[in-house]
């Protein structure tokens, strides 16, 4: 798992779970705040806002688990990373009333989270037999780890331009190393786990 033939494997599903992660921090870690500080919504409106989000996260999560096997692994990842940076530069930077912005947490929520179910099945398509349990474990661990990092550098950098600025640029760079390292790894949506098995998949394959 940490060395060859798996090793360049390893590597860039740790990062792509990084993006996703830190992407889905980005938002999740700091939106209470956003809410507060930044909207100036009062904490019983504040709930209201988190409530309709994670309604949509529970939708997200079905809708992901469907359209992992109706469109493939990468494109509900490519989906959710591309999706979830444009409604989150909506969220933030839009002149958008306390109404809009909470009707809007609804779709942002579903589009944030439906990249999670298909990542259990894409990293059991990765690897063989013989160290499928070890890296799908590490690789979604070691991304999460990664990943958590993402809120602490929010903090950081918010005191030297808006919280919402700050949320923008790392979910950005959040997002983006998830697509980088999603176009190169395959697809794998179909793939018979007995034929990893003794076979060496060619990096960027």
């Amino acid at each position: 798992m940490l060395r060859a033939p798996y090793l360049w494997t390893t590597v860039k599903v740790a990062l792509m779970v990084s993006g996703a992660q830190g992407g889905g921090y980005a938002l999740s870690v700091w939106l209470p705040t956003y809410l507060k500080t930044v909207r100036g919504l009062s904490a019983p409106g504040t709930g209201s806002f988190l409530l309709l989000h994670i309604s949509g996260a529970l939708i997200g999560f079905l809708l992901g688990s469907w359209l992992s096997d109706a469109i493939g692994r990468k494109s509900t990842f490519m989906l959710s990373a591309v999706g979830s940076f444009l409604m989150i530069l909506v969220y933030m930077f839009a002149p958008l009333d306390d109404v809009s912005l909470l009707l809007m947490g609804f779709p942002l929520g579903i589009i944030l989270y439906i990249k999670f179910p298909p990542m259990g099945p894409f990293m059991t398509e990765l690897y063989p037999t013989a160290v499928r349990g070890t890296g799908q474990g590490f690789c979604y661990n070691a991304g999460r780890g990664i990943g958590a990092v993402f809120p602490a550098l929010i903090g950081l950098l918010s005191d030297h331009m808006s919280l919402a600025g700050a949320i923008g640029v790392f979910s950005a760079i959040a997002f983006g190393i998830m697509i980088l390292m999603l176009m190169l790894l395959p697809e794998t949506r179909g793939r018979s786990l007995s034929e990893l098995d003794g076979v060496v998949t060619a990096p960027g394959k």
